[in-house]
């Protein structure tokens, strides 16, 4: 019998999956069929996911293991901050660790226990690394610019400026009021670049972000191989470093910034260390429900006779969500 779980990090949802246990690894293919599946509110269980994450054995000297980030399209992803909080707290709790490294697609990244968020509300700090803006890295093309830092781009919509940070994630953000945040701009500019078009032409995670204060922002992204997402880890990120590059007046360089999104809210701090930028990304890492599948059954995408158990976490999650500060942003949204 195999073991996954269904988590989520700010109500990015998931299922982990732990090939270490398993005597023989999912293929890629398998695992794209399995993704596919499994995260479908249609075809797979407790209405879908935005993805799954699958812990390996580590690439990397001195990691603990490896995640990889499958979209619920079937595409991968080379990192997933709310994604690898989670796995952080299964294996801080697998293996009784509180500080480690974990193997992603491009770095082995520093993660942490924090104290709980609220009651019933267990907290991680996760690295994202690395931060490159030059085109290549996110990549874009035929936009007239090597980067994008709070620049007018007529090509995607009039009169917004942009940046663009990969983290390694490439990320579009807009700094934006609530009539936009909340209107079908986003939506639009996200479907345009993640269907064939001449800018991205590998796709791009858009965020929107409202400044509520200083140290304070709201976030929408609409996410590659996903779409609208209640929140998106690295895009927070992102978009927090682009509030100290375009806004620098409204944050403070290693100081916590309180992030909301319609999921929730997470902490992030910008780093500059040794001339480099990265971000520290605190939140919730939620285990809503425990999964036990046979091992025929994981191989054969066959979700009919599936054990099925619930914690209580969720419920301590949205009391946590109900204390929270109502900003017109996530009353709008929610």
């Amino acid at each position: 019998m195999v073991n996954l779980l269904k988590v989520h990090g700010s109500q990015n949802h998931f299922f982990i999956l732990d090939q270490t246990e398993l005597d023989n690894s999912l293929t890629d293919k398998e695992l794209r069929a399995f993704t596919k599946k499994i995260t479908n509110p249609k075809t797979g269980i407790l209405n879908g996911a935005d993805g799954v994450l699958v812990i390996n054995k580590s690439v990397r000297k001195n990691s603990l293991a490896q995640m990889r980030v499958i979209n619920e399209d079937g595409s991968e992803a080379s990192m997933c901050g709310n994604g690898l909080r989670t796995v952080a707290r299964y294996l801080s709790e697998k293996y009784q660790k509180d500080h480690f490294l974990i193997d992603t697609m491009n770095a082995s990244l520093r993660v942490h226990k924090e104290e709980n968020f609220a009651k019933g509300v267990p907290a991680y700090s996760v690295e994202i690394s690395p931060v490159r803006f030059n085109k290549e890295a996110l990549p874009f093309t035929n936009l007239g610019h090597n980067r994008l830092i709070d620049t007018f781009v007529p090509e995607i919509y009039p009169g917004l400026r942009f940046t663009s940070i990969a983290v390694p994630n490439p990320h579009l953000i807009n700094f934006v009021n609530q009539e936009q945040i909340a209107g079908p701009i986003l939506g639009n500019i996200g479907k345009r670049l993640n269907d064939n078009n001449p800018y991205f032409t590998d796709g791009v995670n858009v965020n929107f972000a409202q400044i509520l204060d200083k140290n304070k922002l709201f976030v929408r992204t609409y996410e590659r191989g996903v779409g609208f997402t209640n929140a998106c880890g690295t895009g927070m990120s992102a978009t927090s470093l682009a509030l100290l590059l375009t806004h620098p007046d409204m944050v403070d360089i290693n100081s916590k910034i309180d992030v909301f999104n319609p999921g929730g809210m997470v902490q992030t701090k910008v780093h500059y260390d040794d001339s480099t930028y990265w971000i520290e990304l605190t939140g919730n890492a939620t285990i809503t429900h425990h999964i036990i599948i046979s091992k025929s059954d994981l191989r054969n995408n066959n979700f009919a006779n599936v054990q099925i158990s619930e914690t209580k976490e969720q419920q301590a999650y949205e009391q946590f969500i109900d204390n929270l500060p109502k900003f017109n942003s996530i009353t709008t949204l929610a």
